[in-house]
């Protein structure tokens, strides 16, 4: 029996989900019960009646769904599997941030700690910022963390004065605009898409701006188009099964590397191997303490409630 068979067996007999995030390994992708962005993954973790939730993504996805079910298992293949944006926000610093600050609004980003979301009135994600940040009254202050460059994005598109963290995302900052521009004039008919976690620069030169989702949605509805897609690669496996006859191609990073793009390092941790251990041995096990998770929730309910 193959290992991706053996891993569908366990999940009958565990009763288990498998949540994956579009920037995961392909085989990992294809054994998932579910595979999405940041805000359909928080979805399907709080609706799950699953008895173990195996999280195929980063520690702060896995945290989230622990925070969602605070009496599931959920596990997480590879510890290791971080996030360098949400290592760019650390609880301690973020919070005299917030002290010096005490009449803002705090709107966090989903790829944080459970820390941060706990200082948060509000949790977003990259396919709902938008529609967060224009819910809240003109006349208050908001303080938009730990994603500069999504802030700036969103600053732009509702004209608010947000008063941005200085945090960012390695691989979205990663593209060089002068291969950018060099591929696309190899390839003009090719219409850009960038998610918005990425440098301005790169947003500037894009037609289309939006989540992975949102991304994968605007190609389906364009399929007879050629796509330079910039952000991390491995969005490319589920698009291309969406758009099979679709001309896709990976935006190019600043550094040479094996697949000269943009891949998250964190999120290439997790393999078929790890998920299948994790599952069969119910460990690496992701846990929240009790009042730090009570804390957390809410804000994550309010994106929850407004993204329905």
């Amino acid at each position: 029996m193959s290992l991706a068979n053996e891993i569908l067996e366990l999940k009958k007999i565990k009763k288990a989900i498998v949540l994956a995030h579009y920037y995961q390994r392909p085989e990992i992708q294809e054994i998932a019960d579910y595979v999405g962005d940041s805000l359909g993954l928080s979805q399907k973790a709080a609706e799950t009646d699953a008895s173990i939730i195996v999280f195929a993504g980063v520690h702060f996805m896995a945290e989230t769904a622990k925070i969602l079910n605070p009496s599931k298992m959920v596990l997480l293949p590879d510890l290791d599997a971080g996030c360098s944006l949400a290592e760019s926000c650390p609880p301690d610093t973020f919070r005299k941030f917030k002290d010096a600050h005490p009449d803002h609004l705090v709107i966090t980003y989903i790829n944080c700690s459970a820390e941060i979301k706990a200082m948060s009135d509000i949790v977003c994600t990259s396919s709902n910022a938008l529609r967060i940040v224009e819910s809240v009254p003109e006349d208050k202050p908001i303080i938009f963390a730990p994603d500069k460059n999504l802030g700036k994005y969103i600053a732009k598109q509702t004209g608010r004065d947000l008063l941005l963290w200085d945090g960012s995302c390695v691989v979205h900052e990663a593209f060089s605009i002068d291969k950018l521009l060099e591929l696309h004039k190899a390839n003009p008919g090719a219409v850009i898409i960038a998610h918005p976690e990425s440098e301005e620069h790169i947003l500037d030169v894009a037609t289309y701006i939006g989540s992975t989702a949102g991304m994968i949605n605007y190609v389906k509805k364009h399929p007879k188009e050629q796509f330079i897609v910039a952000t991390e690669a491995g969005i490319l496996h589920k698009m291309q099964q969406e758009v099979p006859d679709t001309v896709l191609i990976p935006a190019p990073a600043q550094e040479d590397n094996t697949c000269a793009c943009s891949e998250c390092a964190y999120m290439k941790v997790n393999t078929l191997q790890k998920l299948y251990d994790c599952l069969l041995n119910e460990s690496p096990e992701i846990d929240v303490p009790k009042a730090l998770a009570q804390s957390a929730l809410l804000p994550i309910e309010r994106m929850l409630e407004l993204s329905k």
